[in-house]
């Protein structure tokens, strides 16, 4: 710790963390271990991490991640779709198919920025807000290989038809960024994804990663 931060403000984060990475909760004593601190510090973290909803203890004392938490991350969207904006553009001109930057909500995926191209005649309509199932469609396909250390050698996943009749995409996966599974794709009215569009997705996510670090 320098002089500049705030040891108390430090520990309430790392309490955060630690319950993020665990589906059981842990206990005061689990905490207090894990944090090197006393029980005592760790009541008064918990107590005002409760008055905010950012933690929730249940009838047996565990402690797990409040409510509060998922307030803050709708926040995030905003955010993360102003900085892809850039490259997703960029794909999708250069491309001439709609450009969309997915991230994993739940157990879904949730397409939180879309670009359409200017100048084509028809292009696949893909909205916001659209979710599906990780396992269809090639953002969630790709985001789940990623998950699994099961990215193909190239870097992206490509799929036909699952999310919509005659419609292929290609994605690839947000590499290095804490906390945040996503990917970055393009869908098009095509039998098959061109030859060159799977390095150029490779390439926007890429773009995408390093403009949220």
């Amino acid at each position: 710790m320098t002089a500049e931060t705030s040891q108390t403000l430090d520990r309430g984060l790392r309490v955060l963390k630690l319950l993020s990475d665990t589906d059981h909760g842990l206990t005061v004593t689990e905490l207090s271990n894990k944090l090197g601190v006393n029980r005592t510090v760790v009541y008064r973290l918990l107590a005002t991490l409760e008055q905010h909803a950012l933690v929730r203890r249940d009838l047996g004392g565990r402690a797990r991640v409040g409510l509060g938490v998922l307030r803050l991350g709708r926040q995030v969207h905003p955010l993360v779709r102003e900085a892809a904006l850039p490259a997703l553009r960029s794909l999708a001109e250069d491309i001439g198919a709609t450009a969309h930057l997915t991230l994993v909500d739940g157990t879904e995926a949730l397409a939180v920025a879309v670009v359409e191209p200017t100048w084509t005649d028809y292009h696949v309509a893909y909205r916001a807000g659209f979710r599906h199932p990780l396992d269809r469609g090639a953002a969630g396909k790709a985001i789940l290989a990623a998950r699994q250390g099961a990215l193909a050698v190239d870097g992206f996943t490509l799929t036909h038809g699952e999310l919509e009749a005659g419609a292929s995409g290609a994605a690839a996966p947000l590499v290095g960024i804490t906390g945040l599974e996503g990917s970055v794709g393009v869908v098009m009215l095509a039998d098959s994804i061109p030859e060159r569009v799977g390095p150029r997705v490779v390439d926007a996510a890429r773009e995408v990663a390093d403009a949220l670090r």
